[in-house]
């Protein structure tokens, strides 16, 4: 098995890991750290960040907002696009069509995993066009089932 291996996390499993610091996500942000898993992303998603983190609700000042995003950027590598041409199988469409980026960064990063909480990209874990080329789980599930160690 090579390392690090590729994995996607959606908005809100960066705002878990790095502006929360979710303890139960405690193995996963070590993991990352210790590059045995690369996060992968595109512009977008990143742009997405940081429409989140200047909610208001975040109460998040702009110097801190400015320094996670740099934080995320330094762990992920970019992907480009919506994925090779070798791997022109179709994706399922996610209910939120925001949420359809993450399949295809994963498609296109060619990862191992998506990790997610939310339901919509959750349901689709067992579509057979997706099954067939990553998992999607809880980042509580992927801790849990012992990727990390």
């Amino acid at each position: 098995m090579s390392f690090p291996r590729r994995l996607v996390l959606d908005t809100n499993t960066v705002m878990a890991l790095w502006l929360f610091r979710d303890p139960r996500l405690a193995a996963l942000d070590a993991a990352i750290a210790a590059a045995r898993f690369q996060p992968c992303c595109r512009p977008d998603a990143v742009e997405e960040l940081r429409r989140v983190l200047a909610y208001t609700h975040f109460g998040i000042d702009a110097d801190e907002q400015q320094r996670l995003i740099a934080g995320y950027s330094e762990r992920v590598t970019l992907v480009d696009g919506l994925g090779d041409a070798a791997d022109a199988l179709p994706l399922p469409l996610c209910r939120d069509r925001d949420d359809q980026k993450f399949l295809e960064i994963s498609r296109a990063a060619q990862a191992e995993f998506l990790l997610t909480r939310d339901k919509a990209l959750l349901r689709l874990a067992r579509h057979r066009l997706v099954r067939e080329r990553f998992s999607i789980l809880t980042p509580e599930r992927f801790v849990s089932d012992g990727w990390c160690q």
